[in-house]
C-alpha cells in the first residue's frame, strides 16, 4: 500500500541500490525513537543515503498524499463522509535545540523558548494541515494559512472550525471567514476549575498526545521548519496506517 506513494522514480530507471521498505524503516526508526541521522543502525541503509530520501520524500509531499488518501479511507470505516465539514485547530510548543537556530523564541503563555507547530485535524483526530512558526508568534495570526491549507486539503468541505480563546478577534475570524469557515471559540467557564473536557477541542489535544508517541516530534531537532512539519505527517501517516490495516483486518 505504501511502494506507490515513496517511489518517486519509475522501476526501469534502474537507480536504486536500497531497498525502499528498508529506507523507509530507517526514517520511522529516527522518527519513533528520536535519534539523530547518524545514528541509523548498521542493519539499515547508511544514515545519508536514509536523511537524503527523506527530504526528497518531504519535497514531493508523498507523507502529506498518503494520510489525505489514509484520512478518506478510515473516515469511511467510521461510517463519516470523505471530507469533513468541522476542523480543530490548535498550537503546541516544542522546546527549542542548537539545531532550531534563528526560529527559537519565548512562548509568553507556555513560559518556554522554541517553535510553534500550528495544525488542523478533523473530528477524528486526523491530520489535515500543519504550519511551523517562532513560538513568539500570535496564534490567531496563524487562521489565514491553516484555513487556505485545510480548504486545499478537503476540496472546499470545511464550514465550521472550533478553535480555543487565543484565536479570539475579528482579525482571526475574518481570516478564516476569507476561506468559508467559521470559527467557533470553545471557552472554558470561569466557574469551572481543574481539568475540564472541552467539547471537541479535547480531539486536537490527543492528537498532540498521539504525535509525543514520536520523539524526534518531542522537541525541535530540525533545522528546516518544512521538515517539522513534514515529520509530523510521517508521524501520522504510521498511526492511520496501523489503523487502517487494523480497520481491514476487522472487517
Amino acid at each position: 500500500m505504501v511502494a506507490p506513494y515513496l517511489s518517486l522514480l519509475p522501476e526501469e530507471a534502474g537507480q536504486r541500490r536500497h531497498d525502499l521498505r528498508e529506507v523507509f524503516n530507517g526514517l520511522r526508526y529516527v522518527v519513533k525513537g528520536g535519534v539523530t541521522w547518524r545514528l541509523v543502525p548498521n542493519d539499515l541503509p547508511p544514515w545519508e543515503i536514509v536523511y537524503q530520501q527523506t527530504q526528497r520524500w518531504l519535497r514531493a509531499g508523498v507523507f502529506e498524499a498518503m494520510v489525505c488518501d489514509l484520512r478518506l479511507l478510515l473516515r469511511t470505516f467510521a461510517g463519516r463522509k470523505g471530507q469533513p465539514t468541522a476542523v480543530i485547530l490548535d498550537s503546541r510548543t516544542l522546546r527549542s535545540t542548537p539545531e532550531s537556530g534563528p526560529r527559537a523564541s519565548y512562548d509568553g503563555a507556555k513560559r518556554k523558548k522554541g517553535s510553534k507547530i500550528h495544525i488542523a485535524v478533523d473530528t477524528l483526530g486526523h491530520l489535515l494541515a500543519a504550519h511551523v512558526t517562532t513560538a513568539s508568534e500570535q496564534d490567531r495570526a496563524q487562521v489565514g494559512i491553516l484555513a487556505e491549507a485545510v480548504q486545499a486539503a478537503t476540496g472546499q468541505s470545511v464550514e465550521l472550525a472550533y478553535v480555543d480563546q487565543g484565536y479570539t478577534g475579528q482579525t482571526a475570524a475574518d481570516a478564516a471567514a476569507g476561506h468559508g469557515i467559521e470559527l467557533h471559540v470553545v471557552k472554558l467557564s470561569e466557574a469551572k476549575r481543574g481539568f475540564v473536557l472541552l467539547p471537541r477541542r479535547w480531539v486536537v489535544e490527543r492528537s498532540f498526545a498521539w504525535a509525543t508517541r514520536f520523539r524526534r516530534l518531542v522537541r525541535d531537532y530540525e533545522r528546516l521548519p518544512e521538515t517539522v512539519k513534514g515529520l509530523h505527517f510521517v508521524a501520522f501517516a504510521c498511526l492511520m496506517l496501523t489503523k487502517a490495516l487494523g480497520a481491514m483486518l476487522g472487517s
